[in-house]
């Protein structure tokens, strides 16, 4: 019923966007690439490693938010998913040799350079980066591929996920569109920040255990950062369709049609 308001071409894209958004996401392309399950690194995990992810994580948001308030501008040129991946390969290997320590000073610059492409491929679909839904739209996208403990299917989905934020990717884009100087640390900000680290922090934990392996050291970090941001370009050139295609046919329309199509491995 629903895919009678998507054109043919519509509906490929649609399921295109759907294969990316809905498939087995960061940990299983370490587990794939590495040949090892990424729960092996719990073991090597020193003791107050959930602090330190913690405020990495929320770290990077943090600078993310600053970098796409500021400097996300229109008259920015386009550049290919691979500068960003040599960007991100080098980051990786100087927090590799690091270890745990280093992954609050990488994951910063990592989050910085992931979201500089993300907008790319937000521009690459009819995006105005320079509006602020658009730049929220850019750190939403760190939310999506990664469950949390609690998750079931129903809740994990990529609607769920984007109904969860909902209410607070709503207030922090009143609360920028009202002001020409910003708090960072307005609750409005802080609030969506704090909903996407819960998402993105599950995922930086997977990060940094396939990292602190003793074998993988810096070689190691750069082939595990090409995978966090290669992963990172698939949920957002997913979700940027889904939008492109929302405003072109309506959320409900789109949403309709997005969940009966069936789910297909990449």
């Amino acid at each position: 019923m629903s895919a009678e308001y998507l054109s043919p071409n519509d509906l490929i894209d649609l399921q295109y966007a759907k294969q990316l958004l809905e498939n087995p996401g960061f940990a299983a392309r370490v587990a794939n690439a590495l040949g090892s399950p990424i729960g092996k690194g719990l073991a090597c995990l020193p003791h107050g490693a959930t602090e330190i992810i913690t405020g990495a994580t929320n770290k990077s948001l943090e600078v993310a938010l600053h970098f796409a308030i500021l400097t996300i501008t229109k008259g920015q040129q386009e550049s290919s998913n691979w500068l960003h991946k040599m960007m991100i390969a080098a980051s990786g290997m100087a927090g590799g040799a690091l270890g745990l320590p280093g992954l609050a000073i990488e994951l910063p610059i990592s989050t910085t350079i992931m979201l500089r492409s993300i907008a790319d491929v937000a521009r690459s679909e009819g995006e105005d980066v320079t509006s602020v839904e658009t730049k929220l739209a850019c750190l939403e996208v760190f939310a999506l591929g990664g469950r949390t403990n609690s998750d079931d299917a129903s809740k994990s989905g990529y609607f769920a996920v984007r109904a969860a934020l909902a209410k607070a990717f709503s207030e922090a884009a009143e609360y920028l569109a009202e002001r020409s100087i910003v708090q960072e640390t307005a609750p409005p900000l802080v609030r969506f920040i704090t909903q996407i680290g819960v998402r993105f922090g599950i995922q930086v934990s997977e990060k940094a255990m396939a990292q602190i392996v003793p074998i993988i050291g810096g070689i190691g970090g750069a082939l595990v950062n090409t995978m966090f941001i290669d992963h990172f370009q698939d949920m957002a050139r997913g979700h940027f369709i889904v939008r492109r295609l929302e405003r072109k046919c309506g959320n409900e329309a789109v949403k309709a049609a997005y969940e009966e199509l069936p789910s297909k491995e990449p």
